[in-house]
């Protein structure tokens, strides 16, 4: 039986959002701020869990201290690590070389956090117990996080130096040892979780154990709907190795507001909680929080808390084929998108100060050996030329593959559907790659969303500013920027 709260909602950092929070000096996000969101996330949206992100961007390494000291009692009301949630995301030392010495900073902070709580409470606890470490591919990535918290941060504390030991010197190191959350982003890896997860496990005494899917990076390489089916098998097969090893298994899965990456949003929030039931934990994502009235924000919260999430009723996913074809067809697609993205997607606006993907400080995403974006822009990109992700390479699709995938999720293409331009898909020479002559063929209403004309125009005629107005024109209507 596990001993402890776990979170339903995960507020994120992920910059998707059109609207500006009302905390926030500018349409960048940083510092302090995210200070503030943390709090807001918890006492006036509801969320359980906030994610404090060290991938990428400059991190506040002082935030426990700060929200504890500057919203006492909120915190005194709600115990931070045992009530509310702040669980350190940090980059993985190998593959983001660039940054790896953050997350043995990240690590070394954990003990001096847990000080910081113990002289607020008067007791013992701990505010932070749980990393997220993104791009796991072996078991050894995770097993090397864990196994440095224990020999070279706690266990320096019985080293000594000098005439005393560290522990005597400057007191205790706590918590003892720290969960290690695995973020699969990749097919491979996302279908094989379980195996890596049971490596990893097998030799440790845990009453439960936290895994995070991405949907994004999956609906980035192989399309929304294949990354649907590969997160369906991924969960079924958790269920299985929560039946083999008496582990119980809480799975964690990203979900921004597009239908290509989760279709989650307020208004339909109480859906894809059931939908997903097999998902514990839901991502909510900036353009959730910020981009509807808060009423109705809190509300999706609370919808999602209401649905009971059970593990129990995965089931293996029935589509793998249908998946499997799909993704070799939105695969051949992209290649022929990149040059028109990356164009494109240096005009989205910034909502958070991150550091870019590319080069030294970064990575960039790859799709069939070119380099794209990451999905935010991405989907901004595409959606601000009419042209939504969702709908990418289904005029490559085989007819008898293409009935089923639509019967499947119809729901989601109507919705692109909406912000589609027949005329820029033509005059971008796409119209066989996103196959809307096939989609009349099958019942669809295609029309032409004529602010993507807009768009594409200032974009053809790099009118910028008039470019970045009709962008967040175009973002508002939708209610995410990508």
């Amino acid at each position: 039986m596990v001993n402890r709260k776990i979170p339903r909602t995960m507020s994120t950092q992920h910059p998707d959002n059109v609207n500006i929070p009302f905390f926030s000096e500018s349409s960048i996000l940083k510092g302090d701020e995210e200070v503030r969101e943390a709090y807001y996330a918890y006492s006036h949206l509801g969320c359980e869990e906030q994610m404090w992100d060290y991938e990428g961007k400059d991190v506040d390494v002082y935030v426990v201290k700060k929200l504890l000291s500057r919203y006492s009692q909120f915190f005194f009301d709600n115990i931070l690590g045992k009530d509310v949630f702040l669980t350190f995301r940090i980059p993985n030392p190998s593959v983001e070389r660039g940054e790896a010495k953050i997350a043995l900073e990240v690590l070394e902070s954990i003990p001096r956090s847990y000080d910081c709580a113990e002289i607020f409470y008067g007791k013992d606890t701990s505010p932070v117990f749980e990393v997220i470490l993104p791009m796991t591919s072996s078991h050894f990535e995770l097993e090397r996080i864990y196994q440095y918290y224990l020999r070279f941060v706690v266990g320096k504390a019985k080293m000594l130096v000098a005439d005393i030991t560290v522990e005597e010197w400057t007191g205790k190191f706590k918590p003892e040892k720290i969960d290690v959350i695995p973020l699969f982003e990749d097919k491979n890896y996302v279908l094989n979780c379980d195996s890596i997860i049971k490596k990893f496990i097998s030799d440790k005494e845990l009453d439960y154990f936290r895994v995070f899917l991405a949907k994004s990076d999956l609906a980035m390489n192989y399309g929304g709907f294949s990354s649907n089916v590969y997160l369906k098998t991924a969960l079924y097969k958790l269920k299985l190795l929560e039946k083999e090893t008496g582990i119980e298994i809480y799975p964690i899965v990203g979900f921004g507001s597009p239908p290509f990456r989760g279709n989650l949003r307020p208004n339909n929030a109480k859906e894809i909680a059931k939908d997903w039931r097999e998902v514990y934990t839901l991502t909510i994502q900036s353009a959730f929080k910020y981009d509807y009235p808060e009423k109705k924000v809190v509300k999706g919260i609370e919808d999602i808390k209401l649905i009971k999430p059970s593990l129990k009723r995965a089931k293996e996913a029935e589509e793998l084929e249908i998946a499997n074809r799909y993704s070799e067809c939105y695969r051949k697609s992209v290649v022929k998108l990149a040059d028109i993205v990356n164009a494109m997607s240096v005009h989205v606006p910034r909502r958070r100060a991150r550091k870019l993907h590319i080069g030294l400080f970064g990575y960039s995403r790859e799709v069939n050996g070119i380099s794209l974006p990451r999905a935010i822009p991405f989907c901004c990109s595409l959606y601000s030329l009419g042209i939504p992700p969702e709908l990418i390479g289904l005029g490559l699709l085989e007819d008898k593959y293409l009935s089923e995938l639509l019967e499947l999720y119809r729901d989601e293409v109507e919705f692109a559907l909406r912000f589609f331009s027949k005329n820029v898909c033509e005059k971008l020479g796409f119209s066989e790659i996103f196959g809307w002559k096939k989609l009349k063929e099958f019942g669809f209403e295609v029309d032409n969303f004529e602010l993507a004309e807009e768009i594409y125009d200032a974009f053809r005629k790099n009118r910028i500013n008039l470019l970045s107005e009709k962008i967040l024109q175009s973002a508002k209507l939708r209610g995410f920027l990508g």
